[in-house]
């Protein structure tokens, strides 16, 4: 089954490229490592999921590119290019030469419903072309006008257009101290409009992936280009073919509809964060060894305590004893709704997950063994001999969440830039409405 990506705006053009780039290198890899059967099923298991052979056997991604300027389309058309493995489709790509700036009712309510006809045609075309579909996953900014306006109007009209198949958001969250000051409230109205349409949103926050540049990978001067291969690399780790707990010996056929049923068990609980270990330079692979308790040790203390990163861990928090939810929200618990760990790499089958099991780390009204699930693969991913990834649906977004909200909400109160909203359509009331909504999963994860 196919995943057909439809990447959005500035930020979601380049993440979308990088992200080919990662699932192409690692394909390629998988049969050098692995010159067998097992090597060659991942590999045509990837293609098929993510890139079809045009007539003349060049391999284009299945995607759909975006954006009101024409700039970031022809850069990331002509980056994935000389990758030389594979290219995106020529008429693939929608752009104009207007922007909306960083005015999201602009997108929204202007260039998102003119546009919407020409766009849906190509994501149909993109569609047609799979054999079966398993999902459509988008890659947008939380914060701008194109990626955020344009991108919450088309992912409304890919739900109606796609009712029964499954949707995921991909959001890079903006820095806390931006340069758009009106970005808090270009969030708030983008998630609060996603979370009624997606199936997931999957969110990347760019401070955090900064530190992960600055801290782990040794990058001196950190460019957008880093910051992207960082969120590639963890989305391409979820993304690509694994074993779970329903497919056994064969890779899953269905990614996206065993990731939703695995992780987003309530309606009211959609969003998801992902991080991955290790995390280093290439250069330093080499010389670098792991073991699987030495992975999923660190990675289950970073869940507990909601950090996203090896280094900082406190180890002094501890799962309270089963029961004790007051225990949990004085302590700075992390509880979690629902797991997901990916492991991939060398004696996968030995790697022992029981630390996930702990019914101290999940909300009392959902079992552990139905909260918690596995997907595994023997082959090493993005050059990483052992690696794990946790994607977790849990109170981890709650901190920058509530502080977002409660920032948009001070400029709000003193109706601050609003009038450059209301006059390409989007009311006072509407802003009431998206408040209302986010501060209703605030309160949700609250109290899980």
């Amino acid at each position: 089954m196919s995943i057909v990506t439809v990447q959005l705006g500035q930020c979601g053009n380049q993440v979308g490229q990088e992200l080919f780039d990662v699932i192409s290198n690692d394909t390629h890899d998988a049969q050098r490592y692995k010159p067998s059967a097992l090597g060659k099923a991942y590999h045509v298991c990837s293609q098929e999921r993510f890139l079809h052979e045009s007539i003349t056997g060049e391999l284009s991604a299945r995607a759909v590119l975006i954006d009101m300027e024409p700039k970031v389309i022809t850069q990331t058309m002509a980056t994935a290019a000389k990758s030389g493995r594979w290219k995106y489709g020529d008429q693939s790509f929608f752009c104009q030469k207007q922007g909306s700036g960083n005015n999201w009712a602009n997108g929204f309510c202007v260039h998102g419903p003119r546009h919407e006809e020409a766009v849906g045609e190509l994501v149909r075309r993109e569609v047609e072309r799979c054999d079966r579909l398993a999902g459509i996953l988008t890659l947008m900014s939380v914060a701008g006008g194109t990626g955020s306006g344009v991108g919450t109007y088309i992912t409304q009209c890919l739900r109606d257009a796609y009712p029964h198949s499954f949707l995921l958001n991909q959001l890079t969250w903006p820095y806390g101290t931006g340069e758009v000051i009106v970005q808090n409230y270009n969030s708030v109205l983008t998630l609060s409009h996603l979370y009624q349409c997606s199936d997931a949103i999957l969110v990347h926050e760019n401070d955090t992936v900064h530190r992960i540049c600055a801290q782990l990978m040794n990058i001196k001067h950190i460019s957008f280009s880093d910051v992207n291969k960082v969120i590639a690399h963890q989305l391409g780790s979820v993304l690509q073919p694994a074993h779970t707990a329903h497919t056994h010996s064969q890779y899953s056929r269905n990614p996206m509809g065993e990731l939703m049923a695995g992780l987003v068990c309530h309606p009211e609980y959609r969003l998801l964060s992902v991080c991955s270990v290790p995390q280093m330079p290439s250069s330093s692979l080499a010389y670098s060894t792991f073991t699987w308790p030495g992975l999923l040790k660190p990675l289950r203390q970073m869940l507990i305590t909601s950090t996203k990163m090896e280094e900082g861990i406190d180890w002094q928090v501890r799962a309270p004893p089963v029961g004790q939810g007051a225990a949990q929200k004085l302590s700075g618990f992390n509880t979690s709704l629902a797991n997901l760990l990916i492991l991939r790499g060398k004696d996968v089958s030995s790697a022992n997950a029981c630390g996930f099991l702990d019914p101290a780390l999940y909300c009392p009204w959902l079992p552990a063994g139905g909260a918690f699930s596995t997907w595994r693969s023997q082959l090493p991913f993005n050059r990483y001999e052992k690696s794990a990834t946790l994607v977790s649906n849990s109170q981890s977004l709650l901190r920058p969440l509530d502080h977002m909200v409660g920032k948009a909400w001070n400029m709000f109160a003193s109706r601050a830039y609003v009038h450059q909203y209301t006059k390409f359509g989007i009311t006072e009331e509407d802003f009431l409405d998206s408040f209302t909504c986010l501060e209703q999963v605030i309160s949700s994860y609250k109290h899980l």
